[in-house]
């Protein structure tokens, strides 16, 4: 992964017509602060509430401003739509018939996750994005972390040999089982569920089956879960943890060699090596040549990559969704076939009783 430079908005040529649906506390925090960084020309925002649309708009540059999407969208007639919303009474997620709106009109979508709130509703966003040509990309931000893209490239070569297993750590309830049939009572979890399992399918593709336990003391768990590659994984979900304890933890194993991510910034590669002689080796110091790489931000300087927008995926995402568009080009990363994978996962544990077995895909 090589280093990137940074254009400012104002350095652009060209630009995307832009409108968000939106004016929510993380989409101020978080979304429409990489505008500075890609290349968008934010016309208009849409909420429901007129006077936060309005303070949202002069904010952040927006000459208009809307409380009915359809209405925008007629309009202004967009390139592209960024939809950052909420849940539905039932649990379902607004931004999936937001987004079914957004492509009938003939824009591309980028929205925050989660995507939908079942398989079919992926399923019907796929079917509508190829009806219309337009593309529909999901903020799966975990996989624009850098620290998690140089595991991509660490575990890619081929001195890594096969990722042969997965830990990941992320903290997580679930309900107990008879009541994760009612949406509004797993909104957590489809909430977040997406951060790790776009990790687990970025890095090792998709599941073939899985099985989880669950504890009542906290709601946490722990997954087993085969790959259609052979590889094995497990995914703890540390419902419980202090308030002040790092959030996640990630390890994958090759053939002699691994590499771990801590708190999704400190990234240490373990090379193939000897260990030194049992018995006899006076020094656990190892060659240069062989010996671990250890990479973290150093957070003292004014420099883009300490901003959390950076290191947390925001603008990386962003900028990648742009220029997909623009190229013409199917997104790579964040897309419905990805949120389809997590989603699988997602309604197995909906209706899977802990100890079960459940197959996800098929060889």
């Amino acid at each position: 992964m090589e280093q990137s430079t940074v254009k400012y908005n104002f350095e652009y040529d060209q630009k995307l017509k832009a409108c968000f649906i939106g004016a929510g506390g993380h989409s101020y925090r978080n979304v429409y602060p990489t505008f500075q960084y890609a290349p968008i020309d934010l016309v208009a925002i849409c909420d429901m509430n007129g006077e936060r649309a309005a303070a949202f708009a002069r904010q952040f540059g927006a000459p208009r401003h809307y409380t009915n999407h359809m209405e925008m969208l007629k309009i202004e007639k967009p390139d592209v739509v960024f939809i950052v919303t909420s849940y539905h009474p039932d649990g379902r997620v607004q931004a999936t018939d937001l987004a079914l709106d957004v492509l009938k009109f003939g824009a591309h979508v980028w929205m925050e996750k989660p995507t939908a709130a079942s398989v079919r509703e992926i399923e019907q966003l796929m079917k509508m994005s190829a009806q219309h040509n337009r593309f529909v990309m999901t903020g799966l931000k975990k996989i624009f972390f850098p620290a998690v893209e140089k595991v991509k490239q660490i575990i890619s070569a081929p001195e890594f040999g096969r990722p042969s297993s997965l830990y990941i750590r992320y903290p997580q309830h679930m309900p107990e089982l008879p009541l994760r049939a009612d949406l509004t009572k797993v909104t957590s979890l489809l909430d977040h569920i997406f951060h790790p399992c776009s990790i687990i399918h970025y890095l090792m593709g998709k599941i073939e089956r899985f099985s989880y336990e669950w504890e009542p003391f906290n709601g946490g768990s722990v997954t087993s879960m085969r790959f259609l590659s052979g590889a094995i994984g497990t995914m703890h979900l540390t419902a419980g943890v202090s308030g002040s304890s790092p959030l996640e933890r990630l390890e994958v194993i090759g053939e002699g060699a691994n590499v771990v991510l801590e708190n999704g910034v400190k990234v240490t590669y373990y090379r193939k090596a000897d260990r030194p002689l049992y018995g006899r080796a006076a020094s656990y110091l190892i060659s240069d040549e062989v010996a671990p790489l250890y990479w973290e931000p150093e957070f003292s300087l004014g420099q883009l990559y300490n901003k959390n927008i950076f290191y947390l995926g925001y603008v990386p995402e962003i900028i990648h969704f742009c220029e997909s568009v623009m190229n013409n080009q199917s997104p790579l990363k964040g897309t419905l076939a990805d949120s389809l994978e997590i989603l699988k996962l997602f309604e197995g544990y909906c209706c899977t009783p802990p100890g079960t077995v459940n197959i996800l895909n098929f060889d």
